[in-house]
């Protein structure tokens, strides 16, 4: 299996616009794409105050809580308490949207797809992992504790750290602790 190690400590921190946090990407394909261009985003933020969130227009986007007390979004009108650590939690990101902390600064993973270009599944898993891609898909594995490790190779992933792979033919990764799986299909 051909896989892509992503480490945490190769990535840049990009401050937002409203001031609010900094974000680091972690994947986006076409590689190298700009904000309006990308079929998929993956990126970790540390969100650090209150505020609203950029519109993405066409853009599904899951945000999963790895550090902290959580958010209250409100997307679109409607509450919704992210507040369960490693919980994914889906919402269009054409709506509007603002988030106010529950107890204090967070670090959350974002999945963004462009809709009918892209979608992704995404799961928190511990244990034994089989990474197979969807035909013309790409899977991310990161790592949200130390001590993961793709079998057959001296890959090992730390905190943070991320594995890509646009294979067909699974992969195993063992994880000591906790991981997001994020499968990501075309069309």
């Amino acid at each position: 299996m051909r896989a892509r190690v992503l480490r945490a400590a190769d990535r840049t921190a990009t401050p937002w616009k409203n001031g609010g946090g900094v974000t680091r990407e972690i994947a986006a394909h076409p590689e190298g794409a700009p904000m309006g261009a990308f079929d998929w985003r993956v990126s970790l933020a540390d969100v650090a105050e209150d505020g609203p969130f950029s519109s993405f227009p066409g853009i599904d986007r899951t945000l999963t809580v790895v550090e902290g007390a959580g958010m209250d979004l409100m997307v679109g009108g409607e509450h919704h308490i992210v507040d369960e650590p490693y919980w994914p939690h889906d919402f269009p990101g054409d709506l509007e949207t603002d988030g106010r902390l529950l107890g204090g600064p967070v670090v959350n993973v974002n999945v963004m797809c462009r809709r009918g270009r892209t979608s992704a599944a995404v799961a928190v898993v511990r244990g034994t992992v089989r990474l197979a891609a969807p035909p013309g898909g790409a899977v991310l594995a990161i790592a949200l504790e130390d001590g993961a490790v793709l079998d057959g190779s001296d890959i090992e992933l730390d905190r943070y750290d991320a594995l890509l792979t646009r294979e067909e033919a699974p992969g195993v990764l063992r994880t000591h602790g906790w991981a997001l799986l994020i499968t990501l299909s075309a069309g």
